[in-house]
């Protein structure tokens, strides 16, 4: 079973790259790396529950934690304010 949702995550990630290379607006594209960090943390956190390692599971957090703060970021800057408004 985790190995089917770990296939449908793949596809689904490269969906999204596509999106991320072939979207139409920037907000587009901001929306699918938010979406593919998502996903990243999905492939994390089944990779945890397979092997039994609890270092794909910090990994996972971390980057989670990570990709907040970048679509925030990514956020502000395409709104036009700098990062101490």
């Amino acid at each position: 079973m985790i190995n089917l949702l770990i296939v449908i995550l793949t596809c689904c990630s490269f969906l999204c790259l596509f999106r991320i290379a072939r979207g139409p607006s920037a907000s587009d594209r901001a929306v699918a790396i938010d979406i593919l960090g998502i996903m990243i943390v999905a492939f994390g956190a089944f990779m945890s529950i397979k092997t039994g390692k609890e270092f794909y599971l910090t990994t996972a957090l971390v980057w989670a934690l990570l990709n907040f703060i970048g679509v925030l970021a990514l956020a502000k800057f395409l709104e036009g304010k700098g990062f101490d408004d």
